[in-house]
C-alpha cells in the first residue's frame, strides 16, 4: 500500500540531494585543478562510506526485513553501475567542452522519458499509460529545461564571457599604424623587436589551436547519461523487490558499483597515465573534501529513492518528479551562491510553474498497478468428501 506523504518526503530528499550535487562537485573540481577524474574519485569514496560501510555495519548488528538474493544483488549492482555511468556521461560531456546550459536540460528532460519506457516495458503496462500522464511528463521536462535556460546570470559571468569572446584588435594600415610602429620601435630593444610576431599572426595561430566541442563525442556522452539515468530507477526498484523489499541491501550494492567505477577504475587510469596536474596538500585536501561531500549528497539521493520505493512509490512517477525538481533546486542554489535571486524573470517563474503543474499531473494520472487475481476459495475443513460412485 502506498503511503503518499512518505513517498513525497523521500522523493523531495532525493531532489534536494541531487540538486546540490553538481554545485558541490563543481567546487571540488575547481579545487583539484579542474580534474574531473580526481573529483569523481572523491564521489566514489563517499559512496563507499555512506552506501557500503554504514549499511554493512547496520546489517551486521540489527536485522532488517528482506533477504539477499542472487537476482536482487545482480540487478542492484547493475542499477549502481548505470547510475555511475550516467554521472560519468555528464562529466565527459562537460570535459568535451560542451556548454552546461544545454547538456543538463537534455539530460534532465530525456531521462524521465527513458524511465517511463523502461518501467512500462518491465511491468508490461504500456496500455495503462493515460494521455494526461504523458502530458504531465512533457510539462515536467519542459519546466526543467525552461528553469535551466532562463536562469539569471551574474554580471561577473556575463563580463567574463564577453571578454573571452571579444576578438583581438588588429591595428589598421595607415598613419596610426606607422605612429604605433615608430613608438614601439623606440621603446622595444632591437633583438626583441626583430623576433616579435605581428598581432594578426598571433591571433590566427591561437584560433587555429582552439577547437570547439566535438558534436559526436558530446552527443554520445549525453546519450549515455540520458539512457543510464533513465534506467536507474526501474532497475533499482526491481532489484529491491527481488530482495523482499530490503532497504539497505540494494543500497549497499549501489555503493559497491559506484566504488568500482568511480574509484578503482579512475585510480588505475591515473596510475597508467598521470594527468600531470601538480597540487599542494591544501588544494588536495580542500578539493577532495568538496568531492566527498558531493558524493555524500548523491548517496543520500539514492537512499531517498529506495525509501520512496519502500513506502509504495513507483519509478514511473517517482523518477520524473526527481528529475523535474532536482534542476530547479540546483538553479535556486546556484542563484543564491551567485547573488542573482533578485534577477528572476517572468520566463523563469513561468517555467517553474509549468514544472509544478506537470508534477501534479504526473501524480494524479500515474499508471496504477494491476490488481492481483483473487486466490481461489479453499474448501471448508468440515466438508464431507463426496463418495465415489
Amino acid at each position: 500500500m502506498i503511503k503518499l506523504p512518505f513517498v513525497l518526503a523521500f522523493t523531495a530528499l532525493t531532489a534536494l540531494s541531487w540538486g546540490v550535487y553538481g554545485i558541490v562537485l563543481h567546487k571540488g573540481t575547481d579545487q583539484l585543478g579542474h580534474s574531473s577524474i580526481r573529483a569523481f574519485i572523491g564521489v566514489g569514496i563517499a559512496y563507499f562510506l555512506v552506501a557500503v560501510l554504514v549499511p554493512a555495519i547496520w546489517l551486521s548488528s540489527k536485522p532488517e526485513k528482506g533477504h539477499w538474493s542472487i537476482a536482487g544483488t545482480i540487478l542492484s549492482l547493475f542499477a549502481g553501475t548505470v547510475g555511475a555511468l550516467g554521472a560519468l556521461g555528464v562529466t565527459l560531456a562537460l570535459a568535451f567542452k560542451a556548454d552546461p546550459i544545454y547538456v543538463m536540460p537534455i539530460v534532465f528532460g530525456g531521462a524521465p522519458v527513458v524511465n517511463t519506457l523502461v518501467t512500462s516495458w518491465i511491468n508490461k503496462s504500456f496500455t495503462q499509460i493515460k494521455p494526461m500522464f504523458l502530458v504531465g511528463l512533457i510539462l515536467v521536462a519542459f519546466g526543467a529545461v525552461g528553469v535551466l535556460v532562463n536562469k539569471p546570470v551574474s554580471k561577473k559571468s556575463v563580463a567574463a564571457k564577453s571578454e573571452a569572446a571579444a576578438p583581438a584588435i588588429v591595428p589598421e594600415s595607415g598613419s596610426e599604424q606607422s605612429t604605433d610602429a615608430t613608438s614601439s620601435a623606440e621603446t622595444t630593444p632591437p633583438a626583441e623587436s626583430a623576433t616579435a610576431a605581428p598581432p594578426a599572426e598571433v591571433k590566427e595561430t591561437s584560433n587555429a589551436n582552439e577547437k570547439g566541442p566535438n558534436p559526436l563525442s558530446v552527443g554520445l556522452a549525453i546519450a549515455m547519461a540520458v539512457v543510464c539515468w533513465g534506467a536507474y530507477g526501474p532497475v533499482l526498484h526491481l532489484g529491491q523487490s527481488k530482495m523482499g523489499g530490503s532497504r539497505l541491501r540494494p543500497f549497499c550494492c549501489v555503493g559497491i558499483a559506484y566504488f568500482l567505477i568511480a574509484v578503482a577504475v579512475p585510480v588505475m587510469i591515473l596510475m597508467a597515465a598521470p594527468d600531470g596536474i601538480t597540487l599542494t596538500f591544501e588544494q588536495i585536501a580542500s578539493g577532495m573534501t568538496w568531492a566527498v561531500l558531493a558524493g555524500g549528497a548523491g548517496a543520500m539521493g539514492a537512499l531517498g529513492i529506495i525509501l520512496a520505493f519502500n513506502y509504495g512509490g513507483k519509478p514511473i512517477f517517482v523518477m520524473p518528479l526527481v528529475f523535474g525538481f532536482a534542476p530547479v533546486i540546483n538553479t535556486f542554489v546556484s542563484m543564491f551562491v551567485a547573488g542573482t535571486l533578485d534577477k528572476i524573470s517572468l520566463y523563469f517563474i513561468g517555467a517553474l510553474l509549468l514544472g509544478i503543474a506537470g508534477a501534479v499531473t504526473v501524480l494524479l494520472f500515474a499508471p496504477k498497478a494491476k490488481p492481483h487475481a483473487a486466490a481461489p476459495a479453499a474448501a471448508p475443513k468440515d466438508a464431507t468428501p463426496t463418495p465415489a460412485t
